[in-house]
């Protein structure tokens, strides 16, 4: 379970804003890719959508773990949405999904992706986990029992004590790191055109304003996957030509911290 507590330690937990399947896979990869220790042009998202075309990843208990591989090195990364009112995933008890783990793979740590899957559906065999995600409220309900989930698995992996540290140094990581992570994403679309303004589409008033006070941003769309703009991290996540030259962006903006908090120190081990 370690790569799912180094997500929640690294604040890698949103709340997802759109509960239609194939979209909060969209965003949860945008969000991958974002990452920024991730190479570029890693195409998570297209690697995502395919699998899950090929298979569904509904573990079933309100759980999802989509996941795309890759052949570049490095280690397993992985981000986690929440969706409150649960979204229609096909999962096999014909629950609505809650909690979507979403992971990428080097094919050189596919061992270690495996051996932590099969632990977390071991441990949600043995727990009740979907009243405990219903009962959520907001982001710290959930990710305190995400926490208690993990604490769960560990302990049968490793001595009680050891587990109870895991537990109270990933809860004082996300109490102190959490918003590392961004705090409001917004999707949104702009529309460039030779010789016109752009034109961007939002529902989110303060978004349209912030991102209109200056447009400079947009010329560097067809060259850039994601900027940064003010307080935001934009995400070009697909574009679509038309007559005229005439070319739709669809986009994520990723409200970033003001102000980052350092990386917490480590508590002592035992």
């Amino acid at each position: 379970m370690k790569t799912l507590l180094n997500a929640l330690k690294d604040g890698r937990l949103i709340e997802l804003p759109d509960n239609h399947k194939e979209k909060a896979l969209q965003i949860l990869a945008s969000l991958i890719e974002a990452i920024p220790d991730l190479k570029a042009g890693s195409q998570v998202v297209e690697s995502v959508l395919a699998r899950e075309r090929d298979a569904n990843t509904a573990l079933g208990m309100g759980w999802a773990c989509p996941h795309a591989r890759t052949a570049n090195e490095g280690d397993i990364l992985c981000a986690v949405g929440w969706s409150p009112a649960g979204i229609d995933y096909g999962a096999p008890d014909g629950q609505p999904v809650r909690v979507v783990v979403m992971y990428y793979v080097p094919d050189a740590q596919k061992n270690a992706y495996l051996k932590e899957i099969s632990g977390l559906v071991r441990v949600l065999r043995k727990l009740d986990s979907r009243q405990e995600l219903e009962s959520a409220r907001d982001l710290d309900g959930i990710r305190n029992k995400l926490l208690d989930i993990i604490g769960a698995a560990m302990e049968t992996d490793v001595p009680e004590a050891r587990a109870r540290m895991v537990r109270l140094e990933a809860r004082h990581a996300a109490a102190t790191a959490g918003t590392a992570w961004p705090t409001q994403i917004v999707p949104f679309s702009v529309i460039l055109a030779p010789g016109r303004s752009p034109l961007v589409l939002a529902q989110d008033r303060d978004l349209l304003h912030d991102l209109e006070a200056s447009l400079d941003w947009a010329a560097l769309l067809p060259k850039q996957a994601q900027l940064d703009v003010g307080g935001y991290r934009i995400v070009s996540r697909a574009s679509q030509a038309y007559q005229l030259e005439r070319v739709l962006y669809d986009c994520l903006a990723l409200r970033l911290p003001a102000n980052p908090p350092p990386p917490p120190a480590s508590l002592p081990r035992k």
